[in-house]
């Protein structure tokens, strides 16, 4: 038991200092079994040794080891080994037990930093996502409510007031990964209200609101980027403006957001994503996975819809 407890002390102390857990996973079986039965060799000699000097051996060893010269050195080498057996049967298996306690440890642990490291990833995409702020929308907006202090003036207060709000939500957007769409939409509206300011007649807005989807949760600022990019991209493209129309209902088990405007597809299709579309893509596949599907598509001749299917109850 003594000689046991020491030479598999020594053991552990092998694989520590050569850094055995390491190396893949070939290296280690290998020399774990060349360590083994290296050690198993030690342990035999050792109680051989002890046996030979304490008179313990059985008879039949006894017999063998009577014999002197070279005889007597190859029969204690066979002893030796034929003990040796016995104790690789046993390091083998305190290795064995060793080993597996350490793979599975080291396969959690990587697991947890794998999960930690995605976790950072994703934060630092949404982070990025989150922090964008079209400055020309804000640059517009400004000029616009200039124009509007002397002609309007309660407009225009009404006016800074729609651009506090949209500026302070765009910094909520740190804090929280959902908001109801109920919010959502008093930033669109905000945000149209701006627009209708520089369109004027140009821009017409409809809603088609299921007011049981009002407490859905939803991104923020997700349903006032698609918005944004019916306006840039569809109504600012019109000489005669158009129609901008916000929907929100249900679809079997998901929750659809959609936003029609007047316009076709052409700058989409030929790979002009855009900021837009692509952080509502990505958005999407960051805190959804492939449980949420976007698309944009054109209807009819003048008319393009970009829908977002969002699963019901997932917040």
């Amino acid at each position: 038991m003594v000689v046991g407890v020491v030479v598999s002390h020594m053991m552990r102390e092998v694989i520590f200092r050569f850094g055995i857990l390491q190396k893949n996973l070939n290296k280690q079986i290998l020399q774990f079994f060349v360590l083994t039965f290296c050690l198993a060799l030690i342990a035999s000699f050792i109680a051989v040794e002890v046996l030979i000097w304490k008179e313990l051996l059985r008879p039949d060893d006894k017999l063998l080891l009577e014999r002197k010269g070279v005889s007597f050195i190859i029969n204690k080498l066979l002893l030796i080994l034929s003990n040796a057996f016995s104790y690789f049967i046993l390091f083998f298996i305190w290795s064995l037990i060793y080993f597996m306690y350490h793979y599975v440890t080291k396969s959690r642990k990587q697991q947890l930093d794998t999960l930690r490291l995605e976790t950072m990833i994703k934060e630092l995409e949404l982070k990025t996502i989150k922090g964008h702020i079209n400055p020309h929308f804000i640059f517009n907006s400004l000029n616009s409510i200039r124009a509007l202090v002397d002609e309007n003036p309660q407009r225009a207060r009404a006016a800074v007031t729609e651009l506090s709000n949209i500026l302070r939500s765009s910094l909520l957007m740190e804090k929280v990964e959902t908001v109801s769409l109920a919010k959502e939409l008093d930033i669109v509206k905000d945000y149209l209200a701006l627009e209708n300011m520089r369109f004027e007649d140009r821009l017409k807005i409809e809603y088609e609101i299921d007011e049981d989807t009002l407490d859905q949760s939803v991104p923020p600022m997700m349903l006032q980027t698609l918005v944004e990019n019916a306006i840039k991209h569809g109504i600012s493209k019109q000489i005669n403006g158009g129609v901008v129309k916000v929907i929100s209902d249900f679809k079997g088990d998901y929750h659809e957001l959609a936003v029609q405007n007047t316009g076709s597809l052409n700058g989409y299709i030929n790979g002009e994503e855009g900021f837009g579309l692509s952080s509502t893509t990505n958005r999407l596949n960051l805190l959804f996975g492939d449980k949420a599907r976007f698309e944009i598509k054109q209807i009819n001749g003048t008319m393009v819809e970009a829908r977002v299917l969002l699963p019901v109850n997932t917040f």
